[in-house]
């Protein structure tokens, strides 16, 4: 029973019943899949600013450490807030990027972000995914995603710029290994743990000339050399900071006819105003001064915006919550890139600097309700919840928001649009869990399996469902505590730690019983068997894939009925009773042959295609591979294509096809050889093998 405060699930029902033939490959419709991506060229650098004054000797500096350097050239750039890092950054990067005919590798690693700074096993599964490796293949433990990184950077010409990092330990994985590229480090610490592999390139504020050379290039040179003392004057109130001038010279350009003088006389009287450290004190003004000039609908943009959890966003969430017309929306946003007071990349979305976003979040919280920071955070799980329901349609949910549709919007490309807002869910599932909405932390995280399921980032999952745990503890929902325990221990068999598996699950099937919930005991029992055969307790294992089976057949869940006898049968066989195994894979695959999941179907066929050679007759199983193989190609699951080909492989050398098996293994080889998959070395082996006199 859910708690005070805490909405109650909603109750799904299932029916079908596990019958029907086997089908042919061609009668299934094939599910979406991420397909294989041909090793690329990535071109992640945002776009080069517009000017970039002064730094002469910061750029001759980066210049002659670049052509120098013996090893890979490692440059950190470091200095206080406002001094354009990120600019100078991706000035020079654009300026050499010939030199890198391998791609451009970007990442904001967020050391000020609300959310907390980016982990870098998400980084290294985005740049992973950006160099071509399919996001299935993508390595679960950190140190596998290292290596894979190595792997597929060496001797490549690639630039890396890591932007915004908070410490050294955040920055090694991600650095490339290969002498032929270079990498680029922004922070406002100097990052001593990397003195001994980089070159430090420091930036402070601009020197009186500089900042009026950069004011010249913002607002025009006549301008300035019409008022040489006002604008060295005006350059020094904004404290030598590029981001103060260019927010200034944002407003100077609308205001075509405004002095100087009359300018630097307005930023001084806000000055007397503001209680603040001399730090502080050009940044505050200049931001005060920019945002009293907005019309009432950016001005709300903008504080709407600084309520934003974390990361970029796009114009939807500021239109759905905000409740203005999206052409009110779009012009309110035009308004504040005008003013420099926001920026936006080449996919549209939009992004304050951290101190911007400082300023934002303080006027919000004096000028707005309470509510709109929780409208943001609930638009955000409203849109998972969508998104999660066309991405994973199978699944059977207690979140109350699957019956619910208080949006109009639709949720296009649902896979790409979970990738795309990772970081602004992980944002708002944080911020949620700061402010107590219990409720809508243990959501969040039911919402978000079908982007775990897809791309295995598993330690965000689990530090999520450790929340969410705690949240649906809270509020007293113990079917919400019980899947989510189900879901954290998916993660640790999945990495190993079998251990927790067990212990999770355990928990999970005795709060099942406890509410007397057949499905989640179902999965508790299947999620069991998954960890008792990864630590090799096979007859454990079956009995747990039977149990669950005939808790599925009981409720009327045919798709889990089927994929536990699937489960139960691959047992079987590794145990060598050969008759139960085909009898359960048979059931197994014509239970899914009618539920439109030809990946599973192909699975299964593989394990059925595979019996045979186990009684001396292999080539009785060739039909159902052909057809297995068949099937995995056209769904576009390069993952389960190389895990068919492989099987394939082994029957051939069975059938003695010395050539097919050849060809097939050496498919299987190439497949994970491009995604450094461990299991290439095992492959090869056996190629090894076969060649062999």
């Amino acid at each position: 029973m859910a708690g005070p405060g805490c909405e109650r699930p909603v109750t799904n029902s299932f029916d079908g019943t596990v019958t029907g033939p086997v089908v042919q490959a061609g009668s299934v419709r094939s599910l979406h899949v991420h397909a294989r991506r041909a090793i690329v060229t990535p071109a992640q650098l945002p776009l080069p600013p517009p000017v970039v004054a002064g730094r002469v000797r910061e750029l001759a500096a980066l210049d002659a450490y670049r052509a120098s350097a013996g090893r890979l050239p490692l440059v950190i750039l470091t200095g206080p807030a406002g001094t354009g890092k990120t600019t100078l950054a991706l000035h020079w990067l654009h300026s050499v990027r010939a030199h890198y005919r391998d791609g451009q590798l970007y990442a904001d690693l967020a050391a000020f972000d609300p959310a907390g700074p980016t982990p870098p096993d998400t980084v290294l599964h985005r740049f992973l995914t950006a160099l071509g490796m399919p996001a299935d293949d993508v390595p679960a433990a950190i140190e596998e995603r290292e290596a894979a990184f190595r792997s597929l950077t060496a001797e490549r010409a690639i630039a890396v710029l890591l932007d915004n990092a908070v410490s050294a330990a955040q920055v090694r994985p991600l650095l490339p290994a290969t002498a032929e590229g270079v990498a680029v480090v922004t922070s406002r610490w100097r990052l001593a743990g990397l003195a001994n592999q980089g070159h430090y390139v420091e930036l402070g504020p601009l020197g009186t000339e500089e900042s009026a050379g950069l004011l010249a290039e913002l607002v025009g040179r006549a301008r300035v050399e019409a008022e040489p003392q006002a604008a060295r004057a005006l350059s020094d109130s904004c404290g030598g900071l590029p981001l103060a001038l260019a927010v200034v010279s944002a407003r100077l350009r609308t205001r075509p006819h405004r002095s100087l003088q009359r300018e630097t006389a307005s930023l001084r009287r806000r000055f007397a105003l503001l209680r603040l450290s001399s730090e502080e004190l050009s940044l505050q003004a200049v931001f005060d001064a920019s945002v009293v000039r907005l019309s009432p609908a950016a001005a709300r943009l903008y504080r709407l915006g600084g309520l934003h959890p974390g990361g970029g966003f796009d114009a939807d969430v500021l239109t759905d919550v905000s409740g203005a017309a999206p052409e009110e929306v779009d012009d309110g946003l035009e308004e504040l890139l005008d003013a420099n007071l926001l920026t936006e990349d080449e996919q549209g979305r939009f992004r304050f600097h951290d101190l911007v976003r400082a300023h934002a979040l303080d006027r919000a919280e004096q000028d707005l309700p309470e509510p709109s920071r929780r409208d943001i955070v609930e638009w955000y799980l409203m849109m998972t919840v969508k998104a999660d329901a066309v991405v994973h349609p199978h699944r059977w949910r207690l979140g109350p928001r699957y019956a619910a549709n208080p949006l109009p919007r639709p949720v296009e490309d649902a896979g790409g649009w979970l990738d795309r807002e990772q970081a602004s869910i992980r944002s708002a599932v944080l911020e949620a869990d700061r402010r107590g909405w219990s409720e809508l932390v243990w959501q969040f995280c039911e919402a978000l399996w079908g982007f775990f399921l897809h791309h295995r980032h598993y330690q965000d999952w689990i530090e999520l469902q450790r929340l969410g745990i705690a949240a649906a503890e809270q509020c007293g929902n113990r079917l919400a505590e019980a899947r989510l325990r189900s879901q954290l221990g998916f993660a640790y068999a999945k990495i190993g730690r079998f251990r927790e598996a067990v212990a999770e699950n355990e928990l999970a099937l005795r709060l099942g019983r406890a509410e007397k919930h057949d499905l989640t005991m179902a999965t508790a029992l299947s999620q069991l068997g998954r960890a008792a055969r990864g630590s090799g307790d096979l007859l454990a294992a079956l009995d747990y894939f039977r149990d669950a089976a005939g808790v599925q057949a009981r409720i009327g869940v045919p798709r889990g009925v089927a994929l536990c006898r699937r489960r139960a049968g691959e047992v079987l066989a590794d145990l060598g009773r050969i008759e139960e195994a085909e009898v359960e894979l048979t059931a197994a695959a014509r239970g899914l042959a009618t539920l439109d999941d030809p990946i599973q179907y192909a699975r299964t066929l593989t394990a059925l295609g595979a019996l045979p050679a186990r009684r001396g007759r292999p080539e009785e199983g060739l039909p159902l591979m052909v057809e297995a193989l068949a099937m995995t190609r056209e769904a576009g699951s390069p993952h389960y294509v190389a895990e068919v080909l492989f099987a394939f492989g082994e029957l051939d050398i069975a059938c003695a096809r010395t050539e097919s098996a050849s060809e097939h293994l050496g498919e299987a080889q190439r497949i994970y050889e491009s995604t450094a998959d461990p299991r290439a070395e095992l492959v090869a082996a056996r190629l090894a093998e076969i060649s062999r006199p």
